[in-house]
């Protein structure tokens, strides 16, 4: 019988440990921190998304913004000595560059873990604000306590925010993992994939680790979220994961649902994020 693995379970301990270390800032006199969010465009999704992160600053005391894109937003947010950290929702439309807007973040209020400057403190080993998502799959690994060392670790997609990142942590000192990336390119996806002791899918396609692909044991983790329409639900579409959980799930040893699995341990680390970045400016 597989664990699952309860992503707002976990969130909501972390919460509540963030929310202790915010009442004895206060208590201390010290600054509350402080996390600004921008929107850009009408996407739904990212709409409650967002409108999830503000509750969630609630939750723990912090200050939250949220703002509308407009030129110069990002630079005023830079020098805005009450903004500890702030965050751009992605995804961004099609006509701005979403690089540009990442570099244009001061590295130092980076709460998504997004800018070069903290990538690159990430892979070699500096503290820095890691990438939110690979910050949460890691948490959650450590806290289920699941052996990371020496394990066959396959992660299914190539992305910059979760793929990339994720396999540089597992393959870092202290996790010990033997990670392999596989993508869309990959010769021979579902034999690499079946021989994995960990599969991370962060490839955002429906279903895609199907039983066949996973061994007896193995531990998944699904980061896909892709909006599909539903009948069966009130506002008439569903979030499903890039792993066919109904079948999947009884090979498993450990295995992360869609919704409540990774999505409450990324905003709960843009929380943790923005914590780092307000302590360094008091201390």
């Amino acid at each position: 019988m597989y664990i699952l693995i309860d992503g707002k379970k976990v969130a909501a301990e972390i919460k509540k440990e963030i929310a202790e270390e915010v009442a004895k800032l206060k208590i201390a006199g010290k600054k509350v921190p402080h996390l600004a969010a921008i929107l850009v465009g009408n996407n739904g999704s990212s709409e409650t998304y967002v409108a999830n992160k503000v509750k969630d600053c609630a939750e723990v005391g912090f200050k939250s913004t949220l703002l509308r894109f407009g030129n110069d937003i990002i630079e005023e947010l830079n020098n805005d000595n009450d903004v500890d950290g702030f965050i751009v929702q992605l995804p961004l439309p099609c006509h701005i560059t979403e690089n540009k807007v990442i570099e244009a973040i001061d590295p130092q209020k980076d709460a998504d873990g997004f800018h070069p400057v903290n990538l690159g403190k990430m892979i070699i080993g500096l503290p820095g604000y890691l990438p939110a998502t690979p910050f949460g799959i890691v948490e959650l690994i450590k806290r289920y306590r699941i052996e990371t060392s020496g394990k066959n670790c396959v992660v299914i997609g190539r992305s910059n925010i979760v793929g990339r990142p994720v396999s540089i942590l597992l393959s870092q000192k202290g996790i010990d993992a033997t990670v392999t990336v596989v993508h869309s390119r990959t010769k021979n996806i579902k034999e690499i994939v079946s021989q994995a002791d960990i599969i991370i899918a962060a490839m955002g396609s429906p279903a895609f680790v199907t039983a066949e692909m996973v061994k007896v044991g193995a531990v998944v983790i699904d980061v896909g979220t892709t909006r599909i329409v539903s009948p069966e639900t009130k506002s008439g579409y569903k979030l499903v994961g890039d792993v066919d959980f109904e079948n999947v799930a009884p090979k498993c040893s450990y295995i992360t649902p869609v919704p409540g699995g990774i999505g409450p341990m990324t905003r709960v680390s843009l929380l943790r994020n923005t914590l780092t970045a307000a302590n360094k400016i008091d201390s």
